[in-house]
């Protein structure tokens, strides 16, 4: 007999597992995206009837900022997505619950989008929209997600203003239920801005670890479990199944560029790595060459997807986050200050490239990839 390892290996060989495949089609759902970002833009000047402004620039960036004077007011809104289907696929096979890491899961996705326009987060609310009143029955389920959104508060020093908990049965499945978070937050002195106006040639660019898939490309992991011989529970590190390395909660990145504030460091851009890899490097309008000569170690669960998926590095680096989750775009002198703040803050860093003169593309030299500006499609 096949060893599981042997079996796992055998998969390899099969057709190559895509994105596409797993439901999340980035072709159909980025037109609305764009359509939507056309609509809204046209809407900004009721801002004026109460004497505020829009930041134009950020129309089309992570988070959306007004000018109200002394001081810009950041907004988001973010939903987890998928992985808590992995949680509870875990919880059913182990009986332990993973609700606490899905909470700063959530969290994450709203506080590390406000945070790349030079945001503080200030207040964050709570959208839980459970498929029936039964899934809040479970006591202690539903204690570990609200003990981890309060720790993830704390960790960002953010308030928890309050949030909705509706059942919509009949619109989210029995037994499951749909995260979202939404954030406010300040941008002040009006010098944190962060939209991109001053990203130019010679800036250096400087890459967070993330701690694993975070929480984008589920539908991909979820849709490869399907092949492996111990489904969840197939070994990925010594040690470690599938499904408990699936979740691990997303690193929270807003104590960092407070730290770099109080370090006199002002990113001239920054950029969270999430829906569609490495390619959100592209995100800025402005006609750079970033050049990366040094990429991080890939976290060992995002090797096996790539691997077991028969992703190529092109399809994985352009889905995935391949060990990278936030990238910031700062002047060279600052650059290696940054890494060392980042550090401090409990967070790995490395200088990994350079912004350049040239045509808008992402050169990520060690793999010999090459992403253009029709490769990331947002505005």
């Amino acid at each position: 007999m096949e060893s599981s390892r042997d079996s796992v290996a055998s998969n390899t060989a099969q057709t190559p597992l895509s994105y596409d495949q797993a439901g999340v089609v980035y072709d159909l759902i980025d037109p609305l995206k764009v359509a939507a970002q056309r609509a809204a833009a046209a809407t900004a000047g009721h801002l004026r009837t109460h004497g505020y402004t829009e930041v134009t620039a950020s129309r089309g960036e992570s988070a959306y900022v007004v000018d109200v004077g002394p001081f810009y007011l950041a907004s988001i809104v973010e939903c987890l997505g998928s992985k808590a289907l992995v949680a509870d696929e875990m919880a059913r096979l182990t009986g332990r619950s993973a609700y606490e890491g899905i909470a700063q899961d959530t969290i994450a996705m709203a506080i590390n989008d406000l945070i790349t326009v030079g945001a503080t987060p200030l207040v964050v609310q709570a959208y839980w929209a459970a498929g029936g009143s039964d899934w809040f029955g479970d006591s202690a389920r539903a204690q570990a997600l609200v003990a981890g959104w309060k720790k993830a508060c704390d960790t960002c020093g953010v308030a928890w203003g309050g949030g909705e908990t509706p059942a919509l049965a009949g619109i989210v499945e029995p037994g499951r239920i749909d995260l979202a978070a939404s954030c406010t937050g300040l941008i002040q002195p009006k010098e944190r801005l962060s939209v991109g106006d001053r990203l130019a040639p010679g800036d250096a660019i400087v890459l967070l670890d993330s701690s694993g898939i975070h929480a984008n490309g589920l539908s991909l992991a979820r849709k490869l479990v399907e092949r492996l011989p111990e489904g969840w529970l197939t070994e990925v590190a010594p040690g470690v199944c599938y499904g408990e390395a699936l979740l691990a909660p997303t690193v929270l990145y807003s104590p960092v560029t407070e730290a770099l504030w109080r370090a006199g460091i002002v990113p001239h851009y920054c950029a969270n790595i999430t829906g569609h890899g490495w390619r959100k490097l592209l995100r800025h309008p402005t006609a750079c060459t970033y050049r990366v000569h040094t990429v991080p170690d890939v976290p060992p669960v995002l090797r096996f997807i790539q691997q077991h998926c028969g992703l190529d590095d092109r399809e994985a680096y352009s889905t995935l986050n391949m060990g990278a989750g936030f990238a910031l775009f700062v002047a060279a002198a600052d650059a290696q200050r940054t890494v060392e703040v980042a550090r401090a803050s409990g967070v790995g860093a490395r200088i990994a490239g350079t912004v350049e003169a040239g045509p808008k593309q992402l050169l990520i030299e060690p793999l010999g990839l090459r992403f253009g500006d029709d490769d990331l499609q947002l505005r």
